[in-house]
């Protein structure tokens, strides 16, 4: 995703919100984000353990070993 400021005059501005919202661009007001609010989010991220990996590692193998049959 690509980050575009552009400066567009006050006359103009509703405009060209719409039209850009037509073509599905998202505005982000600038600022900072809240430092409290991001670490909350942090905090909510799930952790695998080796036995929640080892599924997909099963998989895998089972798939590598797989042999299409001959014609």
């Amino acid at each position: 995703m690509e980050k575009l400021t552009i400066n567009i005059p006050e006359t103009k501005s509703a405009l060209v919100k719409q039209l850009l919202k037509e073509l599905g661009v998202v505005f982000q007001s600038p600022g900072k984000k809240n430092i409290s609010e991001v670490r909350s989010k942090l905090a909510n991220v799930s952790v695998w353990s080796d036995k929640d990996l080892q599924v997909f590692e099963d998989s895998k193998q089972a798939f590598d070993n797989l042999t299409p049959p001959q014609w």
